[in-house]
């Protein structure tokens, strides 16, 4: 929970350095969102999250919007190892580690996603876009498909916009890959189907 509120107090800080001189190009919002791994025989992963949403206008026409995303996100997920023998008998200690992964885990992430989101206008209330994001994160959690650390959050996702007055709501499904670049030993990663629910208020 510490590595989120950090995360939040650094979007707050953005938000507030580039308000003075930007204000009407800002919203602010919050999402919660959920979701499962796409089926297989190896594990299960489920997950929910919250994110903090700060939108930042780049440029827009009557067309086409562009902005920026900024999102410090905490995500709560549950994994089990389905199929034992995807730990190796070459792996060191694997009959102690196929015990240690079949039983169930609690992960918490901690990440801080800059996506890039283009936005097409239906009408004056509804706008459709199309949203690609990266990040940093943190996991406290090893698994025979991650190891515990830093690592890496992608996004692609597609979204239905109703603006009413100065709020907008937001639903967003999406597809999250997760990884860790090779950086640590294990790093097959997580491949999850999401969908999100949120509110913003543009400033």
């Amino acid at each position: 929970m510490r590595r989120f509120l950090l995360l939040t107090l650094f979007s707050f800080l953005f938000l507030t350095k580039m308000y003075g001189q930007h204000a009407d190009k800002f919203a602010i919002g919050f999402n919660y969102g959920f979701g499962n791994e796409f089926k297989n025989k190896d594990y299960i992963f489920d997950n929910h999250f919250y994110k903090l949403q700060v939108y930042y206008n780049l440029k827009e026409n009557k067309n086409i919007q562009y902005q920026i995303l900024l999102q410090p996100e905490i995500n709560f997920a549950r994994h089990k190892l389905l199929n034992l023998y995807f730990v190796k008998p070459e792996t060191a200690d694997f009959e102690e580690k196929r015990i240690t992964y079949t039983q169930l885990k609690k992960i918490h992430e901690y990440v801080l996603n800059v996506g890039f989101l283009v936005r097409k206008p239906i009408n004056e209330k509804f706008s459709v876009y199309a949203l690609g994001s990266i990040g940093p994160m943190i996991t406290e959690t090893e698994t025979e498909r991650m190891s515990e650390g830093f690592a890496f959050a992608d996004v692609l996702a597609i979204g239905l916009c109703v603006k009413v007055q100065r709020f907008q709501f937001d639903v967003r499904p999406g597809v999250r890959h997760v990884s860790n670049a090779g950086l640590g030993d294990s790093n097959s990663g997580y491949n999850t189907k999401n969908i999100e629910f949120g509110i913003s208020y543009c400033l």
